[in-house]
């Protein structure tokens, strides 16, 4: 149960990128949410809508292994690793902010979906 909730907290964070890369980074929201200049902000929309859809093909792994139910315990796996190596990746290169919004809930659900 515990995992389940988990991997659905992760699969609603990367849902809220979705959006704020897709639809709000040209905006005072997406600004504020990713420390933006808005001359930035709209040079680099397209890449950022680029990468809210990714953001979407992992929330959308992640609904779909609940929606599988015990057979789903791989697709859940193998999503949650990509996410989390996607966090640690974006820590490192981008900004600490995302182990902690993205990495760590990943590792918490991984964690409880192994135990």
């Amino acid at each position: 149960m515990l995992a389940t909730v988990l991997i659905t907290v992760v699969a609603l964070i990367h849902l809220y990128i979705l959006v704020l890369e897709m639809f709000l980074w040209n905006t005072k929201t997406g600004h504020k949410a990713f420390n933006l200049r808005p001359d930035f902000a709209r040079d680099t929309r397209v890449l950022a809508a680029n990468q809210g859809l990714y953001n979407g093909f992992l929330a959308a792994g992640l609904l779909w292994s609940l929606w599988l139910g015990e057979k789903g315990v791989q697709v859940s796996i193998f999503f949650l690793a990509c996410v989390l190596i996607a966090g640690v990746f974006g820590a490192v290169t981008a900004s600490r902010k995302i182990l902690y919004v993205q990495a760590m809930p990943a590792l918490a659900a991984l964690l409880a979906l192994l135990i």
